[in-house]
């Protein structure tokens, strides 16, 4: 009798145990269920908070040089704005770009373009080599943002690429631009100029072009390098006109 009240209480300290360890088991599960839910929470809060194209006083922030096909969502952006029926590339044939620069501010900023998808790696490194010569750009946006309006474009000081338009004074004539071989960079400080045109009217105070200031492109800099040494032609070396802010490359297109 007294054998079997002791294995009695062995088998209800055995089991008591065995229910602690699967108790503690589950609380710990429950911790860790939780600890990485609000890991994700906060994941999802900082992804949100932090879905500006800006980044400004942010010394972890690293440098962006990417590009991609163009998304459902910048297809629905541009078409009927910068791209139209009557372009003459197809969607398929261009990419979206995102690139870090310095702004005028000092700041660091990520800027948006979008270009021929066949110069988009090489695009990308230059403006890495902008971003590592800190050569100042005012801002990088899409031409959507100004409807597709150059002159307004121009006017902000935007630098920007693809855009279906004509070429200045050549009415019926398709800009490089509108293939997204053709880059524009801060406007006013490298005004196009021919005879008494300037565009935009705000970079007047820039034709004297001996006279350096921020964002302005001189031959040998560091702009003026990364895209000639690539091959790329520039504006501000043509003859019959000056467009200084001009970059373009002439390439195989699909």
């Amino acid at each position: 009798m007294i054998r079997n009240k002791k294995a009695g209480s062995r088998i209800k300290i055995v089991s008591l145990i065995v229910l602690v360890v699967l108790m503690s088991s589950f609380i710990i599960k429950q911790k860790q269920n939780y600890s990485n839910n609000s890991l994700q929470s906060l994941d999802t809060e900082f992804l949100s908070s932090n879905s500006t194209l800006d980044v400004t006083n942010d010394d972890e922030a690293m440098p962006v040089f990417k590009y991609s096909t163009l998304s459902d969502e910048i297809i629905d952006k541009i078409v009927g704005v910068s791209w139209k029926e009557n372009s003459p590339v197809n969607l398929g044939e261009l990419s979206y770009i995102n690139v870090t620069y310095w702004g005028f501010d000092g700041n660091e900023h990520i800027g948006e373009m979008i270009v021929h998808k066949n110069l988009a790696l090489e695009i990308t490194e230059i403006f890495k080599e902008l971003y590592d010569g800190k050569f100042f750009i005012e801002k990088i946006r899409l031409i959507d943002e100004y409807n597709a309006n150059d002159e307004l474009s121009m006017a902000d000081n935007n630098t920007s690429a693809f855009c279906s338009r004509e070429v200045t004074g050549k009415k019926g004539v398709f800009s490089n631009h509108s293939y997204g071989i053709a880059i524009d960079i801060n406007p006013i400080q490298n005004p196009y100029v021919k005879g008494d045109t300037v565009l935009p009217k705000e970079g007047e105070p820039y034709l004297d072009r001996s006279s350096i200031r921020k964002g302005m492109i001189i031959k040998g800099d560091v702009c003026y390098t990364a895209f000639k040494d690539r091959g790329w032609i520039w504006g501000g070396e043509w003859n019959s006109l000056k467009d200084y802010q001009h970059f373009e490359k002439n390439i195989e297109l699909d």
